[in-house]
């Protein structure tokens, strides 16, 4: 494999970062940007680059930016790997001050919702748009404080507070790897289809729908509904399914499928691996 641009949602920090060069190592060259759209932007127009964007967070859930993406067809990229992390927080800051603001990234503090009432109850959280940033705004301010990873500390002179937060609860975020040319979409090596449907505004489509895979036994992992814009009260659905074409009974099902939706779109065939541990 040549050397490859990989663009991924920065600073430099973020987990998206952290799962790249867990990924990919640093023989590659990495890109990141501001945004979900700009990473996805970028690899559109760069042809052979591979973007890292996230969509799920267990305690989060869904991220709404890159479903909107994929629903939309905006920026045009296809998935071609999920890829999975096993999120470690830290709370990072300046040791002997006390914390009066606490930055990150909504699903960290999300997850460690319980964790900030029982330890810091009078905290004034902030959203802001990634863990990096977080750490970046509380270096600068004496009463602050983040949540994000260990790594942040050393890049922004920060102190390791308390580690881990709320180890005993799971806290998996799920990423995609997209490019501007989707695989093959019967490649024997996938194992997860991603699919994006519209549906007739009428009572039971959507559990007509379902029952197509359920008489195939096609198992879904993920079905996530969103505004189809310009159209009130009407939506579209972003569905993850186990198995490939390859496999007759998924050939079945997306063929019956199809008969039944408005409009029906792979939006990638590809492998799910194994989590990484941050």
């Amino acid at each position: 494999m040549g050397k490859m641009k990989i663009a991924y949602l920065g600073p430099p920090g973020t987990y998206s970062h952290i799962l790249a060069i867990k990924r990919f190592g640093h023989r590659h060259h990495l890109v990141p940007f501001p945004s979900i759209t700009e990473t996805c932007t970028y690899v559109e127009k760069h042809h052979g680059s591979i973007g890292i964007v996230p969509i799920e967070n267990s305690s989060g859930g869904a991220i709404h930016e890159t479903v909107d993406i994929l629903i939309n067809y905006e920026p045009k990229v296809h998935i071609i790997e999920e890829l999975s992390l096993n999120v470690r927080l830290a709370l990072l800051g300046h040791k002997g001050e006390k914390i009066k603001t606490l930055y990150s990234h909504f699903a960290p503090l999300e997850h460690s919702a319980k964790w900030i009432k029982r330890h810091l109850p009078h905290v004034v959280k902030q959203i802001v748009s990634s863990t990096a940033l977080a750490a970046q705004r509380a270096s600068e301010e004496p009463t602050s404080a983040a949540l994000g990873s260990r790594n942040l500390a050393s890049m922004y002179g920060l102190d390791i507070l308390h580690y881990p937060i709320e180890a005993d609860v799971p806290n998996i975020t799920t990423f995609l790897c997209i490019s501007s040319k989707p695989l093959s979409l019967t490649s024997s090596r996938s194992n997860k289809m991603t699919v994006v449907v519209h549906l007739p505004n009428k009572p039971g489509s959507l559990c007509t729908l379902l029952e197509v895979f359920k008489e195939e036994s096609v198992n879904l992992t993920r079905l996530i509904s969103r505004p189809i814009r310009g159209l009130p009260r009407e939506y579209a659905f972003l569905i993850d399914l186990d198995g490939s074409l390859p496999q007759e009974n998924v050939r079945r099902a997306i063929s019956k499928a199809k008969k039944v939706c408005e409009r029906f779109r792979i939006a990638g065939c590809f492998n799910s691996r194994p989590p990484y541990t941050s």
